[in-house]
């Protein structure tokens, strides 16, 4: 019995603490140091492991999220579709049934959280990543277990499982049934990617779970590439578009395939060649009427992107365009206006918060470029309620 006892626990140990785990947006670096920290009883990471697992059991009550709970069903008459309205589309009074919808830029018609896909799928995000990472470093299997339930049920069930398609996302009343566009609303997709990935090793997360996400992945990069929604967004030459490669690269590497994302990578130099100005300026996102927030976003996509192009041998982060433009030099343009330093002299019509939208570029920008004007000006702002994801996603 003892040697079985001591087998077991072996076992449990070589599984906690062998290779780094194949994450793509985490640091495996990082994570595997913290698990060190925590076996030599560091205080900070005690501190940072009390914090996330406090946030685990808050869900471990959690039921299951489904697109078969929403109230509505889509064109296709299958509630397996995803769907979702475009936020930024409102009634027209002047019309007959107020439609076809009015743009408002800027303006979120809070009609769009009638239709719960889009919500239930940013839930699903964020309790994969804090049950999987609690599991990954303490080892207790209800974390893992949990997880796996969520993801089952989103991905693998068939009574209720996600198709892979996004054919009905941001539709617009009176206009469509949905739009290329809608495509945005999967970056979920790649936190999701990365919490599947700690929960290897787990007895929860069995082998078959393992690869019928990936096939579920592989379904849903093929109808990216493939579909006429998918070609649009693959066209799209702002954010939306550097949001496609993220996604897309994010996927191709997610399942195995090494040969699409290093195409894809590749594409994503010409397009970020095409959105930045020599000195930095994103002119495409200053148009819109929140230029600071998309300007911010924009970036995001492609500090992730630069992330994943690491991943195939490319350096994304110290590339330079045509016109000598950088990632670096478009976050150094931004810098001042978003911490506040400089007046706006764009539009910003909605209230930008520093805290949430710039600290995690900071925290990567300083992991990226060993510069400390970055972490200067992270503390600045402080942390926020999401510190400890925010820290182990995007910290050194």
């Amino acid at each position: 019995m003892k040697q079985t006892l001591l087998l077991a626990a072996v076992l449990l140990s070589a599984r906690l603490y062998a290779q780094q785990p194949a994450v793509l947006l985490y640091n495996p670096l990082q994570l595997e140091t913290i698990k060190k920290d925590l076996r030599q009883k560091d205080k900070n990471s005690i501190a940072m492991l009390a914090s996330l697992q406090q946030q685990a059991d808050s869900l471990l009550p959690m039921k299951p999220l489904t697109v078969m709970e929403k109230a509505f069903t889509p064109e296709s008459g299958n509630k397996h579709d995803y769907m979702s309205q475009a936020p930024y589309f409102w009634y027209d009074s002047s019309k007959p049934n107020g439609r076809p919808y009015l743009r408002r830029d800027g303006e979120r018609n809070p009609e769009i959280y009638k239709i719960t896909d889009r919500t239930y799928l940013g839930k699903l995000e964020t309790a994969s990543r804090i049950l999987a990472l609690t599991w990954y470093f303490t080892g207790e299997e209800k974390y893992a277990a949990k997880a796996s339930s969520l993801l089952q049920t989103w991905f693998i069930d068939e009574a209720t499982k996600m198709n892979p398609n996004l054919d009905f996302g941001q539709a617009v009343p009176g206009v469509n049934s949905g739009r290329g566009i809608g495509i945005i609303e999967t970056i979920a997709l790649t936190g999701i990617a990365d919490a599947a990935t700690l929960l290897k090793g787990s007895t929860s997360w069995t082998n078959n779970n393992e690869k019928a996400l990936k096939n579920w992945y592989a379904q849903y990069l093929d109808w990216m590439l493939m579909s006429k929604n998918g070609r649009e967004e693959h066209a799209a030459k702002n954010n939306h578009g550097t949001w496609y490669y993220a996604q897309a690269i994010d996927f191709a590497l997610f399942t195995g395939n090494q040969a699409k994302a290093r195409e894809l990578v590749a594409e994503s130099k010409t397009r970020l060649d095409s959105q930045l100005t020599a000195d930095g300026k994103q002119p495409l996102e200053l148009e819109r009427t929140n230029g600071l927030g998309y300007s911010t976003m924009d970036l995001h996509g492609w500090f992730t992107v630069a992330t994943l192009a690491e991943k195939t041998g490319v350096d994304l982060w110290h590339y330079q365009t045509s016109k000598g433009a950088s990632i670096k030099k478009a976050f150094d343009w931004l810098l001042p206006y978003a911490m506040g330093e400089q007046p706006w002299t764009y539009q910003q019509i909605s209230k930008y918060n520093s805290k949430t939208e710039l600290y995690p570029l900071l925290l990567k920008a300083a992991a990226v470029y060993k510069e400390q004007v970055y972490l200067d000006k992270a503390a600045k702002l402080g942390s926020n309620e999401n510190n400890t994801l925010v820290r182990l996603l995007n910290g050194s």
